[in-house]
């Protein structure tokens, strides 16, 4: 088959599992405000560690998007350790990648994917609480050596505007007047998250139904649209060139694992969109748990996200926080190869194995819907440009 028809067949394969996993994830988003999350974030110990890798998991923020998220809650009163958890848990798995991997890995890899992201979440949020007693803080720029000494508990100091939009890692209210947009590969700050805090609870049903469809087919889509594209043609593009054992000679060692590591960490790029990539890899020769660890580092260690914990933890928590991440996701990876090796699990892209998990008009009808979304997305961002370019002149 040629590229091109490789590509359409991938697209196709994953349409209808990409479409029902934004709809949920958006409509998560609207029944989770974010003011919810601050609630149950603060304070410290391994409850709140792993309440928050479990808040986090679902939720539709990408690898760069997740980072003001975080920091509203740590400036929120938020533990150490509940924020490293949330971070990295958040951009690791969700509900739409978690579909995909299913659409594109098999059902084994959609199990143990969220499973493994849930545990590095608690793992790195629990090695960075045991630097959480330390007597300074930092909230909002100000220092305290002892906030009880002067009748106030932490969580009862706040940021004057907590950071609610997604994208923006500025103190400022997301209703307030945008800045010009931070350049940045899965989202941008024109994404706004203002109905996470907007009278949530005055909404009907159907009202936050349609609002967070709304949010699925605009927000999230530009989220995820380049990204997507560009795994699939990685995919396509090994599928159609590579032979099948070209990289298998690194098979499911340590050291393909630790190659997944080295090309994943400076990767700016979401889960969803990570996970084509990952089964392009997977066709090539890389063993399950090489691509499990490429999917689990690739979201949690970009250099944006490493930049912010070295700088609102501290340094020995960033070393904490890669030791969690990196190290767990190693220790799945041979988890992995060795559950397959030893009783047989599939992991096999289903576009090489079972094409009639779906009807084939639902496939095609939902690749269209997700075409035309994207599509749009493109349009009015070239519109947008055009505009600009204009006004300029």
């Amino acid at each position: 088959m040629s590229l091109v028809d490789n590509f359409v067949d991938l697209f196709i394969e994953s349409g209808f599992w990409m479409l029902l996993g934004l709809v949920v994830a958006g409509l998560l988003k609207e029944w989770i405000p974010t003011d919810l999350l601050s609630k149950h974030l603060g304070g410290k110990g391994a409850k709140t560690t792993i309440k928050a890798a479990f808040i986090g998991a679902p939720l539709p923020l990408c690898s760069c998007g997740v980072i003001p998220a975080a920091l509203g809650l740590r400036r929120s009163g938020a533990s150490k350790s509940a924020t490293t958890s949330f971070l990295v848990a958040t951009p690791e798995t969700g509900l739409d990648s978690v579909s995909v991997s299913y659409a594109l890995l098999g059902p084994f890899m959609a199990i143990i994917r969220p499973i493994a992201a849930v545990t590095s979440a608690i793992v790195a949020g629990l090695l960075v609480g045991k630097d959480d007693s330390e007597p300074k803080l930092k909230v909002s720029g100000v220092k305290l050596t002892s906030a009880k000494a002067d009748g106030m508990s932490v969580n009862a100091i706040k940021s004057p505007v907590m950071t609610s939009s997604c994208c923006s890692s500025k103190k400022t209210s997301c209703c307030a007047p945008k800045p010009e947009p931070v350049k940045s590969s899965c989202c941008s700050s024109t994404q706004s998250s203002c109905s996470s805090t907007e009278s949530v609870g005055n909404k009907t049903a159907m009202q936050k139904l349609k609002s967070g469809v709304h949010f699925a087919a605009t927000d999230l889509i530009k989220d995820i649209s380049t990204w997507l594209m560009i795994g699939l043609f990685f995919a396509a593009l090994v599928q159609t060139y590579v032979e099948t054992d070209f990289l298998a000679k690194w098979g499911g060692s340590i050291w393909s694992m630790l190659m997944m590591v080295a090309i994943s960490v400076p990767m700016y790029i979401c889960a969803t969109a990570s996970t084509p990539i990952a089964a392009g890899l997977l066709m090539s020769g890389i063993s399950p748990g090489a691509v499990l660890v490429f999917m689990l580092a690739g979201p949690a260690t970009n250099v944006a996200t490493l930049g912010v914990v070295g700088k609102e933890l501290g340094k020995r928590s960033l070393i904490a926080y890669l030791t969690g991440v990196v190290g767990t996701a190693i220790v799945f990876g041979l988890l992995t190869d060795f559950l397959v090796t030893t009783y047989g699990f599939s992991v096999q892209p289903l576009s090489a194995g079972e094409h009639e998990i779906l009807p084939h008009w639902l496939s095609i009808s939902s690749a269209i819907v997700l075409a035309l979304l994207m599509a749009k997305y493109y349009w009015n961002k070239v519109i947008t440009v055009f505009t600009q370019r204009s006004l300029a002149h």
